[in-house]
């Protein structure tokens, strides 16, 4: 499905979706004006087309004692398609590094993390940058104040 398949009930239902997927198809039907029946094959095309990754809850960090978020600019020494591949996989297996871009001009990528605490970044930097053959630069910012966290994307 290309953006260009979306059509008005589509966008609602997606606006909708992202802003509370808990809610029932029926609560969602009544919210984006179609039938309940109408909803729910709209929400499944939408899922099995790809257009809807999946449904997530979204936790507070600082309420499960994610204290720390940092944005980390990475360089590699080789920059080989498969040598890049390999490092995203590297760090994607790592439960701390939320995101990750590979990202032009500049560094090759940039991850954003979040740990409990600054000893705990410590440890995730040795044990993912420090003793990686291949990083040959790491340059780390740390968030003071997060004024904006939203993961709708607007359609």
């Amino acid at each position: 499905m290309s953006p260009l398949d979306l059509d008005e009930v589509d966008r609602r239902i997606l606006n909708a979706l992202q802003i509370d997927s808990s809610q029932t198809n029926a609560e969602l039907a009544e919210r984006v004006h179609v039938s309940p029946p109408t909803c729910l094959r709209r929400v499944k095309q939408l899922t099995e087309s790809g257009v809807i990754e999946r449904q997530v809850a979204i936790v507070a960090p600082d309420k499960v004692g994610v204290r720390l978020t940092a944005v980390v600019e990475i360089t590699l020494d080789v920059q080989a398609a498969e040598r890049m591949s390999e490092f995203e996989q590297y760090v994607a297996a790592e439960a701390a590094v939320l995101q990750c871009y590979r990202v032009a001009p500049g560094p090759d990528f940039v991850l954003i993390v979040q740990v409990a605490d600054m000893p705990a970044y410590h440890a995730l930097a040795h044990r993912l940058f420090a003793t990686h053959t291949n990083v040959r630069n790491v340059k780390a910012y740390f968030s003071t104040y997060r004024s904006k966290f939203e993961t709708r994307i607007a359609v």
